[in-house]
């Protein structure tokens, strides 16, 4: 296991996040509960590129149909976040959100995950019901982002 792995596992450890460790792999599985749903996130070292990554996977893939407007409601969002990003995989449908840092010269901390995992999840459970809303149509993406950001008149 790498430094940064165990950076990641002690995090989680200590801040009392459940996980487990796919197999082979330096990446942690966990689950969050938020005000607006339940999803899946990994957390994943890179250890050769110096890199530390967390995802939060949206629990309901984007039907090939809705493919447009997701990418158009992420994009929208995007636009103004500071930490992290929506990402839309136009081969499943997969959604996430992503936030990542390089340490090369210097060293993963708690410190530093701890801003990561958390603007990342929040993100998640601040977009995700215009994220649905979107997917199954009741709303346009526009009107969708601006009721996520309370800008709607």
């Amino acid at each position: 296991m790498g430094d940064l792995l165990n950076v990641a596992i002690n995090f989680f450890t200590e801040d009392n996040w459940p996980f487990t460790q796919l197999q082979d792999q330096p990446i942690l599985k966990l689950g969050f509960q938020g005000e607006s749903g339940q999803w899946s996130c990994y957390a994943q070292a890179r250890e050769e590129q110096a890199q530390f990554l967390f995802y939060s996977v949206c629990p309901v893939k984007a039907p090939e149909d809705r493919h447009t407007a997701v990418a158009e409601f992420l994009t929208r969002a995007n636009y103004g976040l500071f930490i992290g990003n929506f990402e839309l995989d136009f081969s499943d449908g997969e959604i996430r959100y992503k936030t990542s840092i390089a340490v090369e010269g210097s060293q993963l901390s708690p410190a530093l995950v701890k801003p990561l995992v958390y603007a990342n999840v929040l993100m998640m459970d601040r977009y995700l019901p215009g994220i649905m809303s979107v997917i199954y149509g009741s709303i346009p993406p526009a009107e969708a982002v601006a009721e996520a950001e309370g800008t709607t008149d």
